[in-house]
């Protein structure tokens, strides 16, 4: 009895995919066609490159065998990825050794890749960051899939369809795999791209699947017919599926095709088939935890109410009230989930609306309000104060329903807000922009539709008020309308400033990078192969930095102070007969408490030693010094006794002129785009230095702190 109920404990656990891989320790060479084997039934084996996945439960054995090696064994913990390095043809001292893959390898590609799945839910802009990032550090096509793999688990989640389509793709020209092929035929059909799911979902050879998977195929092909309303061929899809699920006792997606089934019987009007379905599909959650039980009886409420079963619809909602109750007392219920007592109520008050039992109604969607109210779900809340304001209406309580619609609009203002603020935080998506667009574009239409309602329904009552309050619609619609086009007008014009930073910033370096390498080349003319590789570790060390910085409006000051040295050096180190250099720094600044748009100072270090210093007959002398005149802002002077800006542009051919010309332009632009995004915050001086034969040049940058 202990072991059933220990089984029953675990088939209560959520499946997850548990990817891992089987390599020989000494040769690190991959190992396939490996038996992988979990003891609930999933099996699968390594494919050439070693590499398995597998669906298992926290809890379960993974039994993992090969005839040149000891069978291991593991218990699941959670979706980690893991290794398993193995000592092959040594009878007397083989061995095995598991562990995790994110804490042992060297190689920074798959911490990368696991940081990327960690946050794919929580925080998008960090999880395509860290795929970013793995990306440079791939060193084969495996990762490269891998990596656009999980981009498009991302953009799926998101609800990116397209991009997810694109990514899946890409990952399938690096590395074709039956398991990126089913999501990419899902994400067709999520982005409504029927016909080339079907193809992709008919092309996958089902003799390659693991059962698993083949339920999958089945499932997307319903729902594929399902969205294209072809009813019978999603039934016959689902059946499909359902077959064998039952044939090797998977549990979860029995329920789950019984209730699609019956959702497309009812789709097809055969409703008491779909009844069928359902009852089926309830009992089998109720063997399942309290989680699946209650939502597929929410499904069947839904199903009542859409034959206008509102008393049995009732119950069904009560029912599962009372175990949502029991759910929330262990875990939280996020606003999204359909199982939020708010939503609950809602749909309850709505259903006794529906039978003209006003008194309940009314009870229910009080309820509603309270609990989205404690939830801050504003749109449930938004929801139920409309309805509320409409049955209030239908009961003929005018005052209630005249101060449920205030609470409604006031309501919408907020859900109105909300939303922009989601639309800022998402600004680099711009689909997602669209979308948040769209949402705000409904809530307005909502708007107009309720107001038109409500005032239908107090013409009788009292005619002036109609006027007055079509006119502070009207009124109201305006000001919302205008602000509207401002926040996008002064978006766009962020948008544009961002797109003309990066720009400028992608232009600064490349003429740096040509100089750089010319030197390297004449070290190499020279065969001064040493000087050569000591000038190429220094570069590429400053190469990093400047790529780890580019893209950023600012950077800490002590980065930049970091990256000027590096930079200075390098330049003192092909024109060390040219010129000497000094940076001080005041010791009383806290340069951790100031900021600098990155790369800004260089261009004028290099001005002073490629047209001032170079051409100096003497040894010149740069100096640059960082000193704090007052608390918020900071002056840096790089200055040099170089022949001067009249006496370098003489020496310039007409072409080196525009060249010149058009680089201190971009430094003018980009300084000017800057304060105009953070109001003022760089100023630039240029002046002569000194009086003499050689005047030089002096910069002085003033940087103010935030």
């Amino acid at each position: 009895m202990f072991a059933q109920d220990n089984n029953g404990l675990l088939n209560q656990e959520p499946k997850f995919t548990v990817r891992g891989s089987v390599i020989e320790s000494d040769t690190k060479k991959p190992i396939s066609n490996v038996n992988i084997e979990v003891n609930g039934g999933a099996y699968t084996t390594t494919d050439m490159f070693g590499d398995f996945r597998i669906e298992a439960r926290r809890g379960d054995e993974l039994t993992i065998r090969h005839k040149d090696f000891e069978t291991v064994y593991y218990t699941i913990q959670s979706s980690e990825r893991i290794k398993v390095e193995v000592q092959p043809n040594k009878e007397e001292t083989k061995y095995s050794k598991l562990r995790k893959t994110s804490s042992t390898r060297l190689e920074s590609f798959k911490p990368l890749i696991d940081s990327a799945e960690v946050y794919l839910k929580k925080d998008a802009k960090k999880s395509i960051q860290f795929i970013g990032d793995a990306l440079t550090e791939s060193t084969s096509a495996k990762e490269n899939s891998e990596a656009y793999e999980v981009l498009g688990d991302v953009y799926l989640f998101w609800k990116q369809y397209d991009l997810a389509v694109s990514n899946y793709r890409i990952s399938l020209q690096s590395r074709d795999g039956n398991a990126v092929r089913l999501k990419l035929a899902k994400a067709y059909r999520l982005n409504k791209n029927y016909q080339e799911s079907l193809e992709v979902y008919n092309a996958i050879k089902k003799n390659e699947l693991t059962n698993w998977q083949l339920i999958e195929l089945y499932e997307g092909l319903g729902d594929v017919h399902f969205s294209t309303k072809a009813y019978q061929l999603a039934i016959d899809a689902y059946q499909e599926g359902l077959n064998v699920a039952k044939k090797h006792l998977i549990t979860p997606k029995i329920t789950d095709l019984n209730s699609k089934i019956a959702q497309a019987y009812n789709a097809k009007g055969e409703t008491q088939k779909a009844k069928g379905f359902f009852n089926k599909s309830m009992q089998l959650a109720n063997t399942e935890n309290q989680t699946r039980a209650v939502e597929e009886k929410i499904k069947v409420a839904d199903f009542e109410n859409e034959n206008n079963n509102f008393s049995d619809e009732i119950e069904l909602r009560k029912e599962a009230l009372n175990t949502i109750s029991e759910i929330e007392s262990d875990s939280v219920l996020e606003n999204e989930s359909p199982l939020t007592p708010q939503k609950q109520n809602y749909k309850i008050g709505n259903a006794y609306a529906s039978q003209r039992d006003f008194p309940n109604a009314i009870s229910y969607l009080q309820k509603s309000i309270v609990e989205a109210d404690i939830k801050s779900d504003l749109i449930v809340q938004k929801d139920a104060t409309r309805k509320l304001s409409e049955v209030y209406r239908d009961a003929g309580q005018f005052d209630k329903a005249l101060l449920a619609y205030q609470d409604y609009v006031e309501l919408v203002d907020k859900l109105y807000a909300k939303k922009e603020q989601e639309i800022s935080q998402a600004a680099r998506f711009s689909k997602d922009i669209i979308s948040k667009q769209n949402r705000i574009s409904s809530l307005e239409s909502d708007r107009e539709l309720s107001e038109s309602k409500y005032e239908l329904s107090i013409e009788q009552a009292k005619r002036q008020k109609l006027i007055i309050y079509s006119l502070i619609g009207g009124v109201l619609l305006l000001l919302i309308t205008a602000f509207l086009m401002f926040k996008y007008i002064k978006q766009q014009r962020l948008a544009n400033n961002l797109l003309a930073l990066k720009s400028l910033r992608s232009q600064m370096n490349p003429h740096f990078i040509f100089n750089a390498l010319n030197s390297v080349n004449s070290f190499i003319a020279s065969n001064d192969e040493r000087t050569a590789n000591k000038y190429l570790t220094d570069f590429s060390l400053l190469m990093r930095a400047v790529l780890e910085n580019s893209e950023q409006d600012f950077i800490p000051l002590e980065k930049e102070i970091e990256l000027l040295q590096l930079y200075t050096k390098l330049e003192h180190f092909r024109f060390q007969d040219k010129f000497d250099y000094t940076i001080k720094v005041d010791e009383n600044i806290k340069v951790e408490d100031f900021v600098i748009p990155p790369m800004l100072l260089q261009p004028y270090i290099e001005n002073a030693v490629w047209h001032g210093l170079r051409y100096k007959k003497s040894k010149g002398q740069l100096t640059i010094n960082i000193t704090q005149n007052k608390p918020d802002e900071i002056k840096i002077t790089i200055a040099d006794d170089g022949i001067g800006r009249e006496k370098s542009k003489a020496l310039k051919t007409e072409n080196q002129q525009k060249q010149n010309s058009k680089g201190m332009g971009n430094i003018k632009k980009r300084v000017a785009i800057l304060n105009d995004m953070y109001r003022d915050k760089v100023d630039v001086f240029i002046d002569d230095f000194q009086d003499e034969e050689d005047t030089g040049t002096k910069v002085v940058v003033t940087l103010k702190k935030d």
